[in-house]
């Protein structure tokens, strides 16, 4: 995938403002940004369902909007909302959707892979929701697609499912499969990504491996504790280890228990402050993460179907059925 200059414009309102993206085969890229900020308009132009305002947009070769059935073949779409299941079950509909394409998974290895293997049979409509989210997944990965487009995919899930879900993606991805993932578990984006991209305001303000977002500075430990009046204290600092041993010999000194500061903690900042971070810094230089790009992705209808003003937001832009997207149908 290849992306420059992209942008979208709705009247006054910019919700895209020149986003670069590059993702390559095998690497899963995630994309994170609060609810409004230009994620599902992204990826809602990338799967070619709206029309780009201006910018060079290529996806697996291919400019979306005009490429041919065949392109849709190679991608896969597992999109925020489930779609009515209708009265089929999981192996009937895996099986249907499977035949649209020239080289599908067998229908039992999609059961095992996403965690459905107990309920082949099970009237769809009747699994719990996290299994639903899975039939979703499980039909977005059938046509063994060359990039997968993820939106929330394990919304629902519990632990032991996220975890099972995370091994399959890596298999997919030593297959060659190429990702683009949006979440907003941020450990799953650290578990997950090569590299992740922080979107704002209608465009990309850090783009990194997970362990180097927001650059050094960012990742500066911090030492808590408590010192000998029972104060509460805290500080940054490139070197915990001399700043503890001065603590502990501060401690020792005024007599503490054993010598050790009390309530010691050393930390570096996770994946989600520094996120969290960027996003403020954002917002304080631009006085709104939105500024320049309204309510981010809410917006007029899809320009490319010609459809009437669409007052969806990030948070449930795609409401079309995972099944009917991605097909080669």
């Amino acid at each position: 995938m290849r992306v420059r200059g992209l942008s979208k414009r709705y009247g006054d309102n910019e919700v895209l403002r020149g986003i670069d993206l590059d993702i390559a085969p095998g690497e899963t890229y995630a994309l994170l940004g609060p609810n409004g900020a230009g994620k599902s308009t992204t990826i809602e132009v990338l799967e070619g369902i709206r029309r780009p305002g201006s910018g060079e947009v290529r996806v697996l070769g291919e400019e979306p909007l005009s490429a041919p059935r065949s392109w849709r073949a190679r991608i896969g779409i597992v999109a925020q909302g489930t779609g009515d299941l209708g009265p089929y079950t999981p192996r009937e509909l895996i099986a249907h959707f499977g035949a649209l394409y020239a080289n599908p998974r067998g229908v039992d290895e999609v059961l095992e892979l996403v965690g459905l293997t107990e309920q082949a049979g099970r009237r769809a409509s009747k699994m719990s929701g996290g299994q639903q989210r899975r039939l979703d997944v499980a039909l977005g990965i059938v046509g063994r697609p060359e990039l997968l487009f993820l939106d929330e995919p394990t919304t629902g899930f519990d632990p032991e499912a996220r975890r099972r879900f995370w091994d399959m993606l890596a298999g997919l991805t030593g297959e060659g499969t190429a990702i683009l993932l949006t979440t907003h578990y941020l450990d799953e984006a650290a578990h997950l990504a090569d590299r992740v991209g922080v979107v704002t305001g209608g465009r990309i303000v850090a783009e990194a491996p997970p362990a180097e977002l927001g650059g050094a500075d960012a990742r500066v430990p911090l030492v808590r504790w408590r010192d000998s009046a029972g104060i509460a204290r805290e500080e940054r600092t490139a070197a915990p280890g001399a700043l503890v041993a001065r603590l502990a010999t501060e401690a020792a000194e005024a007599g503490l228990p054993g010598g050790e500061p009390a309530d010691l903690e050393v930390r570096r900042p996770s994946l989600e402050e520094i996120y969290l971070g960027l996003i403020a810094a954002e917002a304080a230089g631009s006085g709104d993460p939105g500024s320049g790009s309204g309510s981010g992705d809410s917006g007029s209808g899809d320009p490319a179907v010609g459809g009437s003003p669409d007052p969806r937001g990030d948070a449930d832009a795609d409401q079309v059925p995972a099944a009917m997207k991605g097909t080669a149908s």
